[in-house]
């Protein structure tokens, strides 16, 4: 059954029609159509581009692949329709295919240095056998691969990063060499300079970055998925570590306090910036309208919030918007969600895989 759509169409500004038939888009009208929604904003499908669906809040790996389906629906059901999956310790290749299942892009499992990442949720290995962790988690995801650039090293009693600058350079260019691009975990100034001068493909959270490392992300087309809902519960990390690590926790609270200017400049310098939640673990599912909100509080305006959630992330990970032969994921809010973007909040339509969600 075809379905019919009417609205303002963004990017473009532009009332239009459109009619989805299967999964696909078409600007030809289909007889028959059934209306769905003959006013408001159409948005392509948001994207949440640091997202666990392996991860159960708790940081508990999952264990089936119903807990994944039940984590989806609720990034879904909040306008989600793609979601870049950044290291999952239960695979589920299963669901990429799923047509009640988001779009999947998936990593592996966390690449992560021995007894200095979150218990069960990492492949955790030494210096010389990183490269072949790349590989073996290259061929297990879909693209990308997720290495843990750093962590706190309890000797140091602070953040340090994950290996040597030479094997952490080495484990970007494995990755490339599968056909996979890296995205990196980091907090830290040091572990992130070493990264972003290895090539790697995005930076996760990215809190210790200066503001020569921000122009040369920019000069490589290197993204940032800054994840700001996560960022706020620094606080409370601090505050359990104190007592054993207070130079840690001095640390945290630093990175904290200076993210939202980090993200401000960067998108002020031109780095592709992205919407993602950290879901899974520490952050609940389904947060992603509440991430949108943190990067417009940062100083990111609405319509570029919005584009980082939605056309511009897809396009970034291989997905067509609202096109003749484009994907047939959309949502409708009742308010141009650049004006007002607590509208993203509340969708009026969401359709996945040319079927309505709600």
């Amino acid at each position: 059954m075809a379905l019919h759509v009417r609205g303002v169409v963004l990017p473009d500004d532009e009332v239009r029609d459109l009619w989805l038939v299967g999964d696909r888009v078409t600007l030809t009208p289909v007889p028959g159509a059934t209306t769905i929604a003959d006013e408001g904003w159409i948005v392509p499908g948001l994207v949440d581009a640091h997202c666990h669906l392996g991860i159960a809040y708790g940081a508990r790996p999952i264990g089936s692949l119903d807990e994944a389906r039940e984590l989806a629906a609720q990034d879904r059901d909040a306008g989600v329709l793609t979601i870049r999956d950044a290291g999952s310790p239960y695979p589920y290749p299963e669901l990429d295919d799923d047509p009640d299942v988001p779009r999947l892009v998936r990593a592996g499992r966390h690449v992560a240095p021995p007894k200095r990442y979150l218990r069960d949720i990492g492949v955790e290995v030494e210096a010389a056998e990183v490269e072949r962790a790349v590989r073996e988690q290259a061929a297990a995801g879909s693209g990308w691969v997720k290495l843990v650039g750093d962590w706190i090293d309890r000797g140091v009693g602070d953040l340090a990063p994950s290996w040597d600058a030479a094997t952490m350079t080495a484990a970007v260019a494995a990755a490339h060499a599968a056909g996979a691009r890296a995205a990196v975990h980091t907090f830290s100034e040091e572990a992130v300079a070493v990264m972003v001068r290895a090539g790697v493909d995005s930076v996760e959270h990215g809190t210790g970055l200066s503001a020569d490392l921000i122009d040369e992300m920019a000069r490589r087309g290197t993204a940032l998925v800054p994840t700001m809902i996560n960022i706020r519960t620094f606080g409370d990390i601090a505050a359990k570590a104190r007592d054993r690590f207070p130079g840690y926790a001095d640390h945290m609270i630093a990175l904290r306090d200076r993210n939202a200017a980090v993200v401000r400049s960067a998108h002020e310098a031109g780095v592709p910036v992205y919407v993602g939640t950290d879901a899974g673990g520490g952050i609940r599912h389904g947060l992603a309208a509440e991430e949108m909100l943190l990067l417009h509080a940062a100083g990111i305006p609405a319509a570029d919030v919005l584009a980082a959630a939605s056309w511009r992330a897809r396009q970034w990970l291989g997905f067509p918007g609202l096109v003749e032969g484009g994907l047939a994921d959309l949502v409708v809010y009742p308010a141009d969600p650049r004006a007002d973007l607590a509208v993203v909040r509340a969708p009026r339509r969401i359709v996945l895989k040319g079927r309505v969600v709600r």
